[in-house]
């Protein structure tokens, strides 16, 4: 199966975070994990970076609310840069939310690939990792 270098949550909530985290590292499958407590500090990351392919994440899991920038904005920005590298970076929206609207609206967007209701489970994550 394979190996993802780099993994990006992108998620406020310590909680969230930290299982997540615990849940990933069991696994085997991530290298590293980076944390962003809100979309403007992944995305100035992700546009720093943009010329060290090696340095991006392959996958982002990314919350809808968050202070100082959501992962609405997130992905309008996202969208927007128009970068090669970024497009093959795989999103995953991952939220409390079971909003039908959410939902339509997340997988409307072509840079999301699927919408997540947290929590994240090991099943649910090598699934995902073995389907990249």
């Amino acid at each position: 199966m394979k190996t993802i270098e780099i993994l990006a949550l992108v998620d406020d909530d310590e909680t969230f975070v930290y299982i997540t985290k615990k849940i990933i590292e069991k696994t085997n499958r991530v290298k590293e994990v980076k944390v962003f407590n809100n979309g403007l500090d992944a995305l100035e990351y992700l546009k720093a970076n943009l010329n060290s392919a090696y340095l991006l994440p392959e996958i982002i899991f990314l919350d809808l609310s968050m202070p100082i920038m959501d992962g609405w904005q997130f992905l309008d920005e996202f969208v927007n840069m128009n970068s090669p590298v970024a497009q093959k970076i795989v999103i995953y929206i991952c939220s409390s939310s079971i909003s039908p609207y959410d939902i339509t609206r997340a997988k409307s967007i072509s840079a999301v690939s699927d919408f997540i209701i947290k929590p994240v489970t090991k099943d649910k994550f090598t699934e995902l990792v073995m389907n990249l």
